[in-house]
């Protein structure tokens, strides 16, 4: 199959106007016969199902947790990206634009960066509407901070978690639509498979997470909006649920997988604390506006702060080595993500963390104190104001910023982040790789589309802060209910999809026999054992930096690990109840596959872009002396992976990007 990225034609500026002027629609009284599933409801899927179910469509929606509420969107703090300009700083659709191109190291479509920018202020305007309490500046308007990688303020944000709040918006306008029986909401479900019929996916297998029963669900179109594949690095800022298994499934039934191996490493983590651990915690990155990150100059601080011996505080400035402000001097500690990350990962390499790990660097709001301590004070007519009430000023304004990260990493670390630096350390975040989709984002499959994190994304080898969630509101609200409109309307003849036809048991029949599998295996070892193992092998092998050697030692182990898990698996409990192992089994199951692929993908891609660095492509000399070295003449494309039995021998589709409107220049923030 060759893959048709169906960009409109026409000028950039243009093409999404022109497409949704082209576009077939559907009227209002046919959109009543037409079934749409969404499986995953967190903003992507949220913002999908209830925009779909308000023009009239009937939508199942499906989420694995007890609740859409607890979609892992929940947990995103930091802000949503959008173009206003409020700041009249320069912020316009054009700079978002670049900046998202840029910041994803030109390995995204121009088109639908453009899309994700075009829409981004209507998604603001969007969530206000529906009630969401963003922050306001003095004056009634919006405020708005910066994130790592953009020299302009325009990410949006909420108190306590901005995720929360606009997954809480999206929740509404669902429970609107529950309510007039047009989505009809499957709490605690998981999809299991994808069911084509005549090639075109009509429906979906599921199973009751309470008492294990498989279901039949027919429509005329499926959206998957299931998030990333984090967690296969076991240890994640992601939910322990958060899973693959939804694009899995479609990627094995036909949909390409794209990109496997960009996946985001997020630097403002809190430090492993230990070998107890299922999750990492994510402290949002709008601490880097405000905090400085350093670790000591001398090797003997950096023991002492180990012993106890020494305090951070104790630390003078001339011995204090703010290494992204001295390394990159133009964004400071504003670099983009994988840049900040990877040079935490350097300082700690060579000896100068700061936890007993060796693995922590620190972040330090004292400047800021004092900063906003003296323009309180001169605001509030305090002349001559001693040093203690600066810092006390300065601490208020901070807290009413950023106070809910701060109480949370003091409840987690037991130190208090006001009288001593915070300790960070980059941590396995987001996910750019994903289910391939075209400029409609349907996937390769007709009638089935993949949306949010769970495709391959908008944001190419990286991922700038607070545009995750604007790339889901923006699937969601502004793109799918177009697109798929387009789709549906050669389908309004088709009528009621049945569920009692070859396709639909033939389906069924796999996903209960690999059940069965799975329970009578009876071997000695938990999933979590293979699991942590797994784990283990990504973060080592295919972490932070990646180079042949240990790619293909990952691939060769990862192949073993998948042996031994089909031979030696141990579930305790049965098919018919709930049983959190049996589903562990075929998310772990599912990740034993895909972290091959993604090592092999990792592998093919002999360049250093964005979250992928290999070892053996970086600068040699001059400015850019160790940093990381494209080769757009050779992979200027999008890895989309087609399923062929074994992720060993999956087969490779390149789609070249194009870039007119951009010119491809070697990233720098120096």
């Amino acid at each position: 199959m060759s893959l048709d990225a169906k960009i409109p034609a026409g000028p950039l500026k243009e093409k999404w106007t022109n497409h949704k002027n082209a576009i077939n629609v559907v009227n209002p009284a046919n959109k009543r016969h037409i079934d749409v599933i969404v499986v995953g409801t967190g903003l992507a899927g949220g913002s999908a199902a209830a925009s779909l179910a308000e023009m009239g469509y009937n939508v199942k929606a499906f989420c694995y947790q007890d609740s859409p509420r607890r979609a892992h969107s929940i947990a995103a703090q930091g802000g949503i990206n959008a173009a206003k300009n409020y700041q009249n700083d320069g912020d316009s659709t054009y700079r978002l634009f670049y900046d998202t191109v840029k910041g994803g190291d030109y390995r995204s479509r121009e088109a639908n960066v453009h899309r994700l920018a075009e829409v981004s202020g209507n998604i603001i305007d969007q969530c206000v509407a529906q009630g969401v309490p963003f922050a306001r500046d003095y004056g009634g308007l919006l405020d708005n901070r910066s994130f790592g990688g953009v020299l302009v303020s325009r990410t949006f944000y909420a108190k306590g978690q901005t995720g929360q709040q606009l997954l809480l918006g999206a929740y509404s306008a669902m429970n609107r639509q529950i309510a007039k029986g047009k989505i009809e909401m499957n709490n605690r479900h998981e999809m299991l498979d994808v069911v084509l019929v005549d090639g075109k996916a009509r429906g979906i297998i599921t199973r009751n997470l309470i008492n294990g029963e498989i279901q039949r669900h027919s429509a005329h179109a499926v959206i998957v909006a299931t998030g990333g594949y984090g967690n296969v690095f076991f240890l994640s800022t992601n939910a322990m649920g958060s899973n693959v298994t939804a694009g899995w499934k479609i990627h094995k039934k036909g949909a390409y997988f794209a990109n496997p191996c960009y996946t985001q490493i997020h630097p403002t983590c809190i430090p492993r604390s230990g070998d107890h651990q299922s999750k990492l915690t994510l402290m949002s990155e709008s601490l880097r506006n405000d905090g400085r990150i350093w670790v000591p100059k001398n090797m003997e601080d950096v023991k002492a702060i180990r012993e106890g011996k020494l305090k951070p505080v104790e630390i003078s400035e001339e011995n204090r080595d703010y290494y992204l402000e001295r390394r990159y001097p133009a964004f400071g500690n504003l670099v983009p993500r994988d840049v900040a990350s990877r040079a935490a990962k350097e300082r700690c390499d060579a000896g100068y963390g700061v936890n007993a790990t060796g693995e922590a660097v620190y972040l330090d709001f004292s400047s800021a104190f004092e900063r906003y301590g003296t323009t309180e004070a001169l605001t509030s007519g305090l002349h001559n104001p001693t040093k203690e009430q600066i810092r006390a000023l300065g601490e208020k304004v901070v807290e009413s910023k950023y106070g809910n990260l701060f109480q949370m990493y003091e409840k987690i670390v037991d130190q208090n982040p006001y009288k001593t630096p915070m300790m960070i350390y980059p941590a396995v975040h987001y996910t750019m790789g994903g289910v391939w989709v075209d400029y409609n984002l349907m996937t390769t499959i007709p009638g089935c589309y993949c949306a949010g994190e769970a495709n391959f994304s908008d944001h190419g080898a990286n991922r700038l802060g607070a545009s995750a969630l604007m790339q889901g509101l923006a699937d969601g609200y502004f793109v799918l209910p177009y697109t798929v409109g387009d789709y549906l309307a050669n389908e309004i003849r088709t009528g009621k999809i049945p569920t009692d036809t070859p396709e639909f048991d033939a389906a069924e029949k796999d996903v209960k026999d690999r059940l069965d599998k799975f329970i009578n295996i009876k071997g000695t070892k938990s999933v979590d054992h293979f699991h942590k193992r797994l784990g283990k092998i990504m973060w080592d092998n295919v972490g932070m930096a990646r180079n042949a050697e240990g790619l293909k030692e990952a691939m060769s182990e990862i192949k073993k690990i998948r042996e031994e898990f089909w031979s030696d698996l141990r579930i305790p409990g049965g098919l018919h109840e709930m049983n959190q192992e049996l589903e562990k089994a075929g998310r772990v199951a599912d990740f034993l596959e895909l972290g091959e692929l993604f090592a092999k993908d990792a592998l093919e891609r002999n360049e250093s872009c964005g979250g992928h660095f290999r070892e053996e492509s970086v600068e040699m000399d001059g400015e850019q002396k160790g940093e990381a070295k494209r080769d757009d003449a050779n992979f200027a494309f999008v890895s989309a992976w087609e399923w062929t039995g074994d992720p060993s021998e999956s087969k490779l589709h390149k789609e070249q990007l194009e870039f007119n409107d951009i010119e491809l220049k070697q990233r720098s923030y120096k």
